[in-house]
This record gives structure tokens, C-alpha cells and sequence, in this order.
């Protein structure tokens, strides 16, 4: 079964052109079933039933996996059995029927303008890693990018005197416009602290780590947690926060839904309506608590 996997990520890489985290997710995911059937002893995947796979869902959520978590492994088994059948290696998918547990959709943690504000000075030092600090993060809040998006640009995707990035994700490249605050940390960093931590000269990378290689995924949680404990601020931050909260900054000062949509990324405007409807409720909470015929 090693083998089928190897052939799906190789399919993945070179058919469906999925990012590194895309290939490592499947990998993650398709080696949990893998070791399950190992332990079954199930090692012909021609003999793999419903009642199998079945079997390997309830065991993950025995194992007090997360529904999301779940769900997920279920798309990734689903995408599995339908390359073997599409290969012909299976004449058909035992995954087909699997339903992925109902998951309960939390509200996004949205942070306060004043938070915000207070997370972006955090930074404060003249040094290249707290230029280049404030330098991400300013940038993060101004174009609302994924973390994967803020990590993978190249000094060739930001224009300066426009004021504007190209950025790139897996279905269509964009372009998001910044502001003067970005702007001003973004030619701070490229004025010289950039050079004093890139080893390569010819390093493309944008945003890069003290080893003056590209910044990770890991690195920049890492970095963002530090200055929301250095900000005083008690909810839990994620890179993800700032996407958030940029969104609904954006709509509660008057932006409409298919601008903010197209910014972030979204290929349906029922995503991005979560935000409008996260204002409404703050809103109306608002007004239940001050007006005095409420």
C-alpha cells in the first residue's frame, strides 16, 4: 500500500500541482489507514470494503481526533480510492458512501482594532529580525494573505511605489493593494535589514529567517505568539487572526463583500459572508446593551 501512496503524492505533484502542505496533509493522513490496515491485517487494497473503512473512521474518532480532524482524513481517503479507481488499480471506491461527522463551526477569533494596533507595535526594536517582524505582520493586517501566501513571497511580488502585492495561490494569482503603515515597514526591511539576514544573494524569498532562508509556517506562529503575550493581549492569536480580523475591519468600515471577497481569496461569496454576519451580530449586541428602549 506504501507503493499506491508514493503513486498518489507523485500524481499530486506532478498531475495536480499541490503545494508541499497539500502533499504532507494527504501523506499525514493516508499513513494513519495505512497502519490501521497493517495492524488489521489488510494488505491487498482490492479487499478494502465500506465496512473497513468504516471501521478506520470509528477508530479515529475513538481515538478523540477532532471532527475537523476526521473530516478531513475522510476527504483524504476519498481522493485516495478514487486515483486507484481512476488508474484502474480498484474497479471501484469502497470510500464512496463515507460521511464526514457534522462539524460545529465556531465564530472566528476576531481582534479589536485597538488589539491589532497594539500587536503591530509590539515590534518596536531597530534590529533586522524586529524590522522584518513588523515588516510581516504590518503586512499581514493590510492584505488580509494566508500565512502560506505571506511566507511564499518573492522580493519580485511587491511593488513598492504602488503599493500592491501579486499574490499567488493554488487556483489564481491576485493583486491586493496596501497602505501607507505597510508600505513605510515594508521599505524599512528592504532598506537594509533584509541584506544583513539573507546569506544568499541570490535568496528570492521576500520574508527570510535568521538563517536567511525563506521564513516557515512554524517560524511565524512562533513569532506571532511572542508579540501577542509582549501586546498584553489574553485571546489566542493565530496568523489566521489577522486574516480575520482584517476582514471584518474592512466591512465594518463600509467595504462590500465582493471587494473583501476578492482580496481574501475566496472562490464563493458564502465564505466571505461569515463576516458581514459576525458585524451584524456585533452590532446588534451593541445596541441590546446601550439603547435605552432596547
Amino acid at each position: 500500500m506504501e507503493e499506491l501512496l508514493g503513486e498518489f503524492i507523485r500524481y499530486l505533484h506532478n498531475i495536480k500541482k499541490a503545494s508541499v502542505n497539500t502533499e504532507l496533509s494527504y501523506r499525514r493522513d493516508l499513513t494513519k489507514l495505512i497502519v490501521y490496515f497493517s495492524l488489521k491485517g489488510i494488505e491487498d487494497i482490492s479487499k478494502v470494503t465500506e465496512t473497513d473503512l468504516s471501521l478506520f473512521v470509528l477508530d479515529l474518532e475513538n481515538r478523540n481526533f477532532t471532527a475537523s480532524t476526521v473530516s478531513r482524513n475522510i476527504a483524504s481517503v476519498k481522493a485516495f480510492f478514487h486515483f486507484l479507481v481512476k488508474e484502474g488499480t480498484i474497479g471501484y471506491s469502497p470510500a464512496e458512501n463515507l460521511r464526514a461527522p457534522k462539524i460545529e463551526k465556531k465564530a472566528p477569533t476576531i481582534m479589536t482594532q485597538e488589539e491589532v494596533i497594539r500587536l503591530l507595535e509590539a515590534p518596536d526594536g531597530d534590529s533586522p529580525k524586529e524590522v522584518r517582524d513588523k515588516a510581516m505582520l504590518e503586512l499581514l493586517y493590510a492584505t488580509g494573505i494566508r500565512v502560506s501566501e505571506l511566507i511564499s513571497l518573492k522580493i519580485t511580488d511587491v511593488n513598492l511605489g504602488m503599493g500592491y502585492i501579486d499574490c499567488h495561490d493554488e487556483n489564481r494569482d491576485r493583486v491586493i493593494p496596501f497602505g501607507a503603515e505597510a508600505r513605510n515597514a515594508l521599505a524599512s526591511y528592504l532598506s537594509g535589514p533584509r541584506e544583513a539576514l539573507v546569506r544568499n544573494p541570490m535568496e528570492e524569498a521576500l520574508f527570510v529567517n535568521c538563517s536567511g532562508v525563506a521564513m516557515s509556517r512554524q517560524g511565524f506562529w512562533k513569532l506571532i505568539k511572542a508579540y501577542a503575550r509582549k501586546a498584553d493581549i489574553e485571546a489566542d492569536i493565530t496568523p489566521h487572526t489577522l486574516r480575520h480580523s482584517f476582514a471584518v475591519h474592512l466591512v465594518e468600515n463600509g467595504a462590500d463583500l465582493h471587494s473583501v471577497q476578492e482580496m481574501l481569496g475566496h472562490s464563493d461569496i458564502s465564505t466571505t459572508q461569515v463576516y458581514a454576519d459576525l458585524v451584524q451580530t456585533r452590532l446588534k449586541r451593541v445596541y441590546e446593551m446601550a439603547h435605552p428602549r432596547r
